[in-house]
């Protein structure tokens, strides 16, 4: 039997037959995961060429730390790229070279290039650069939230949360914003629609194709942006290869815009739909910090991959050289080994040890743009709009994949 919307036989049996495209996994994966960690708790299917799901936080953490036995320079995507864009590869017969034939460093990278193109990144991430960036967020958020203002109404996902990330990295990259739809557009089909090859292919070449030009411009006329300061940049007395300055590029728009979007528009559902929640935090500006942290462990929204070099036994599991582990990091955070009241947004919890921005060497390292974001977004919009709920007869939908966050909260303010 086969599902008639998406072509693929329904999930059976989580345990041996997992999909996280699968539509029960994107709209409510918390009860799936408890199941799992009752059973299994590593999860296993030969979907998307065969993968493994952990779902505790000790698995998922000691995966993540372990770089020789789960590298991330042999794929971190959560299902096999298009022909010819795997690690390595050199690209399929009549379609577009690789992505970035190195990748999209440091993310996708090991020692010894994980290392050095990670710290060309942390300057640009650091909290004084933040701190420049928030200057434009805010006023970004203050533009937004006049409009829903006129309306009376508006979707906090769609005409909020969706709008800020990309026009925050839009704004780093040096690129106008009149590119935040396509941008915006891009970035769903490499991460939303992964499963789906044409959309995927399509997502790539725009971005490789974008990338090209801007990185060609930069040479000719460089600027004070992002791109340019790579351009400009030497590893080893010598001038970064074009390649690898369009994968740190790739990066920041791949991994820094759906991410964080995610992030916010999944506070604002929470917020929407828990009254006191939001009133506490309207009336309690003090908690915004914890609270903030809350929102990433109980919504972190990314699973990372690593495919393995070779075959690797953990917890009893027999994985297989080119089997894909999944990083999920959003499980780990709900483990109620982990965390007491796993299940529940504690806006005050003072131990918070979560890994929405992932652990060992390649924990995110624009977490500081991130949190500066979630919290701009959600400083603005309650202090101006102290009250908003869900439109009634409105409807929530949920992406997911390697990615998950809401793509429309339908609310009315008052």
């Amino acid at each position: 039997m086969t599902d008639v919307q998406t072509g693929r036989p329904p999930v059976t049996d989580w345990a041996t037959d997992y999909d996280i495209f699968d539509e029960a996994y994107i709209t409510d994966p918390y009860g799936i995961w408890d199941e799992l960690r009752e059973r299994c708790p590593i999860a296993h299917t030969e979907r998307w060429g065969g993968s493994w799901l952990p779902t505790t936080y000790e698995d998922v953490t000691a995966i993540a730390r372990d770089i020789e036995n789960f590298p991330s320079g042999n794929g971190i995507s959560v299902v096999p790229p298009p022909q010819g864009q795997g690690p390595g590869e050199q690209g399929a017969p009549g379609g577009p070279p690789p992505l970035l034939a190195q990748g999209v460093p440091p993310i996708s990278a090991d020692p010894p290039l994980h290392t050095w193109t990670r710290r060309l990144i942390l300057p640009t991430m650091s909290p004084a650069r933040v701190d420049e960036y928030e200057v434009f967020t805010r006023d970004l958020c203050r533009t937004l939230v006049d409009q829903f203002l006129a309306d009376g109404r508006g979707d906090v996902a769609a005409g909020y949360a969706q709008q800020i990330p990309v026009r925050v990295i839009g704004h780093i990259l040096g690129v106008p914003e009149s590119m935040a739809p396509v941008f915006t557009e891009w970035v769903r089909d490499v991460l939303e629609f992964a499963h789906d090859a044409e959309r995927r292919m399509r997502g790539i070449t725009g971005i490789l194709t974008y990338l090209t030009g801007a990185l060609d411009e930069r040479v000719a006329n460089p600027t004070d942006d992002f791109i340019s300061e790579l351009l400009q940049s030497e590893h080893d007395g010598r001038p970064i290869e074009r390649p690898v300055v369009m994968g740190m590029c790739a990066l920041l728009l791949i991994a820094g815009i759906d991410t964080t979007w995610s992030s916010i528009g999944s506070a604002m559902w929470h917020l929407a739909t828990h009254p006191d929640d939001r009133r506490r935090l309207v009336n309690e500006p003090e908690l915004m910090s914890t609270a903030v942290e809350e929102f990433l462990r109980a919504y972190a929204p990314v699973t990372m991959a690593r495919r393995l070099s070779h075959d690797v036994e953990f917890q009893g599991c027999p994985m297989k050289a080119g089997d894909r582990i999944l990083m999920n990091f959003p499980a780990a955070n709900r483990d109620p080994k982990a965390f007491p009241d796993a299940d529940k947004v504690i806006l005050d919890r003072q131990v918070n040890r979560h890994v929405a921005f992932g652990a060992g060497i390649h924990r995110c390292a624009g977490s500081n743009l991130a949190r500066m974001e979630l919290r701009v977004a959600i400083e603005e919009f309650i202090t101006r709009i102290p009250e908003f709920s869900l439109e009634e007869g409105g409807t929530v939908t949920w992406a997911g994949g390697q990615v998950r966050g809401p793509r429309e909260v339908p609310v009315v303010l008052g």
